[in-house]
């Protein structure tokens, strides 16, 4: 999730905050990123879009539910294992 994360952050001074938060947070929502706010080259904060903290917070309180990290445990050691192709025949999309 960190790696995913933070591929999509974008940096933006305090200055270009100020002169279109509207702007700035509509063109990150339509490419799925989050804005790193910075003061003379130092960051400060963190604008996002609702969307990603809504997904972020849905992340983190599942990866806080015991039963939750439990049932990702599980099924890492299930030995069944399926390749990209019978997944996709699985799910109709194979050509």
């Amino acid at each position: 999730m960190r790696q995913r994360l933070f591929q999509r952050e974008e940096f933006a001074s305090i200055q270009e905050i100020q002169a279109g938060t509207s702007k700035l947070l509509k063109g990150a929502e339509s490419r799925g990123s989050f804005i790193r706010v910075l003061k003379s080259s130092k960051p400060i904060g963190v604008l996002m879009p609702n969307s990603t903290f809504d997904s972020l917070t849905e992340d983190l309180l599942a990866l806080s539910s015991p039963a939750y990290l439990t049932n990702i445990k599980k099924a890492r050691t299930e030995r069944k294992r399926y390749s990209a192709r019978d997944v996709k025949k699985i799910l109709g999309i194979s050509k």
